[in-house]
């Protein structure tokens, strides 16, 4: 684990000492999509309903009290109403069911295992979603600019195409294309202006609040040497191969426990009560007070096949289960693949729009260069304007999907989490509110415990 963290840690904490006080990084917006997000508080709640299922089981062994009051009239031909009222405590509690409760204690305690895995899943969605966020965010900004600039500088040509006009050098039809250039910049501007308005909303529905000044991003994370360590990593450590073990382990009980429902059950049982009737003729009231305990053992011998039918049911959810333990790990190893593959790709694309952006620049420059001697028309230097604006955008988009296609790939080894990037802050202890309920607390200590631990989840 350790080994885990190193990899996927300091990349994102590195710089923030560095930044000035109000630049956001890209941590802090993880930070804050981690405390605004409904979707972590809305799982922890699940998790918590799992926690219930364990005491629930728990329970299951302890004794049942319970008080009846009956109250009854009786009328016999010929014969006068005859009253009565009773009032009863008994107890019951199962001595001993063949290991049923026991398998199913175990059973919901491995869903338990599963809905922690589920929230860890979770976590890493609500993480790359703040990480898609901030680079969308940036990106946006650096097209805006981008546009800005080429409003500008084809206002200029637009400017120089009129002066030639006037003396004569260009026809009114290099006044329209450079009008018409300009106007379309202007309009891709508009469209830039709109996107970053987008990628601003979506800041804010993932961290709950407008996006200030970002700073730089970080430097890339720390990968592993090949796409195969990587893909081992995910079957390690990646949250959805766990939870679905989890819940393979869950269905082999469950197996065990449908096959536990034809073994014999033993009971004890206790009562005391007493019953007051009336007593004719004279009026009077007979109270008359009883007490029982016994034991009982019981067995199903026949139920028409229900059991059976569990039991066949139960089997077939475990290969389910195990099938889905299968699909998910090559989901896994698939996502791993495609967003190393993406890196790749981004990598590349930066490199030749690199040399592109090179060779646009020189060919743009010797462009105006030629047109002012005569020997470049205005459609050419428009034309070599808008090659150079068009890779240099697309340089922005690659650099982009660089950054965020390393996050991608840690979420897909199962390393996008609080703890393994090191965001230093407290996380949801999904243990506390476990300790606190496994032992079916009612009203005690432990309930009192179980009112501080609620109390403080209240106020994460």
């Amino acid at each position: 684990m350790i080994a885990l963290r190193r990899l996927a840690g300091a990349a994102v904490i590195a710089v923030a000492t560095a930044l000035p006080a109000s630049a956001e990084s890209l941590a802090d917006t993880m930070v804050a999509a981690y405390r605004h997000s409904a979707l972590m508080e809305q799982n922890r709640a699940v998790l918590r309903a799992a926690d219930e299922d364990v005491a629930a089981s728990v329970a299951a062994l302890r004794p049942v009290v319970q008080w009846i009051a009956r109250h009854g009239a009786t009328r016999n031909e010929g014969a006068t109403t005859q009253r009565s009222t009773s009032l009863s405590l008994g107890a019951q509690m199962t001595l001993y069911d063949f290991g049923r409760s026991q398998i199913a204690i175990d059973g919901a305690k491995e869903q338990v295992l599963a809905t922690r895995q589920a929230l860890v899943s979770v976590e890493q969605d609500v993480l790359l979603s703040a990480a898609v966020a901030y680079f969308e965010v940036r990106e946006a900004i650096q097209q805006v600019g981008l546009q800005q600039n080429s409003v500008e500088v084809l206002t200029s040509e637009r400017q120089a195409a009129q002066d030639r006009f006037d003396v004569g050098e260009v026809t009114v039809t290099d006044v329209a294309l450079a009008d018409a250039q300009l106007a379309a910049t202007r309009a891709g501007l508009a469209a830039a202006n709109g996107q970053l308005e987008i990628a601003r909303e979506g800041y804010l529905a993932v961290t709950g609040r407008r996006p200030g000044q970002l700073a730089p991003p970080p430097a890339l994370p720390s990968l592993p040497a090949t796409v195969d360590e990587a893909r081992a990593i995910a079957q390690r450590s990646h949250p959805a191969i766990g939870q679905a073990q989890r819940q393979a382990a869950a269905a082999e009980l469950a197996v065990a426990g449908a096959a536990a429902e034809r073994n014999p059950t033993l009971s004890a049982n206790a009562s005391v009560g007493v019953t007051r009737a009336p007593q004719a003729p004279f009026g009077n009231y007979d109270s008359r007070n009883s007490s029982s305990v016994g034991l009982e053992m019981s067995q199903t011998l026949y139920s028409g096949g229900r059991l059976s039918a569990g039991h066949r049911r139960a089997m077939a959810q475990r290969d389910q289960a195990r099938s889905g333990l299968l699909n998910t790990s090559r989901q896994v190893s698939q996502r791993v693949g495609e967003a190393w593959a993406n890196i790749a790709v981004a990598r590349a694309q930066i490199d030749a729009i690199g040399q592109q952006i090179s060779a646009a620049q020189q060919a743009y420059d010797g462009v105006r260069e030629e047109a002012l001697l005569g020997a470049r028309t205005t459609l050419d230097v428009l034309d070599a304007e808008q090659s150079l604006l068009q890779a240099r955008a697309d340089r922005i988009s690659a650099e982009s999907n660089l950054q965020l296609a390393h996050y991608q790939l840690l979420a897909a080894m199962g390393l996008l989490t609080v703890e393994n990037l090191q965001l230093g802050i407290p996380t949801y202890d999904p243990s506390q509110y476990y300790n606190a309920v496994r032992n079916a607390p009612a009203t005690s200590r432990q309930g009192e415990s179980l009112d501080r631990v609620l109390r403080a989840i209240g106020r994460n």
